[in-house]
């Protein structure tokens, strides 16, 4: 599962070597984030006017379009989506279609062990400070406003996590990035299995990371 990721900060000439981003005029890129989860604000990745990829925050938690009543009246968990179901299930198929994104991330956290002695782990990519996670958003009129959100899709767990959880976000790689963004493209299943084992990254975390209101580098490292 991904119910949390790191960020190391990002330059606006890291995101333009990724993509073909055009950068906000006199915008600073997003600060690094050591504790993002749901329910907060986060920069996603997608497919703009003229084939340009724009970097735009949104809630982490999609709202599909067809919602209308207040957020408080929302029950359902969103944040994540299965990529074996996502085309099928009513919150996230519209979404799957037309609005899939990137997640600009620098790793991910997972727990193990039993409950109330759970240890953290901080999951990347190894020699990658920055890579994209899979991610779909929607666009909601929420009284009178539109809100924007996301959600991440998960595939199963490769060797190498497996023995901290069953899942694991999916990861796609930079040479597949316009390929995903392209709402053209229908056939993109094969981008979501599960990345390989020997490219990850993976160590204990600070403990503090349970608390979602501490947010600093030392996350990601065990003290």
């Amino acid at each position: 599962m991904c119910g949390r990721y790191f960020r190391h900060g990002v330059s606006w000439s890291d995101y333009q070597a990724w993509l073909n981003l055009v950068p906000p005029d006199e915008t600073d890129p997003p600060e690094a984030t050591y504790n993002a989860a749901p329910g907060s604000y986060q920069p996603i990745l997608r497919r703009a006017h003229a084939g340009h990829v724009e970097l735009a925050p949104a809630l982490w938690g999609l709202v599909p379009s067809w919602w209308k009543k207040p957020l408080s009246e929302k029950s359902f968990s969103s944040f994540s989506a299965k990529s074996e179901t996502a085309a099928q299930k009513p919150v996230f198929r519209g979404a799957y279609r037309h609005h899939r994104c990137l997640i600009p991330v620098s790793g991910y956290y997972d727990w193990t062990g039993r409950p109330g002695a759970r240890t953290p782990f901080a999951i990347g990519l190894r020699n990658r400070r920055h890579f994209c996670l899979a991610g779909l958003y929607d666009v909601a009129l929420i009284e009178g406003s539109e809100l924007h959100s996301f959600a991440v899709l998960t595939t199963e767990a490769n060797d190498a996590v497996a023995g901290i959880g069953p899942r694991m976000p999916v990861i796609l790689r930079q040479s597949d990035f316009a390929r995903w963004l392209d709402p053209f493209e229908d056939r993109v299943g094969d981008l979501l299995a599960p990345f390989g084992s020997e490219e990850m990254d993976i160590r204990p975390a600070h403990p503090d990371v349970g608390n979602v209101r501490n947010d600093h580098s030392g996350l990601i490292q065990e003290q």
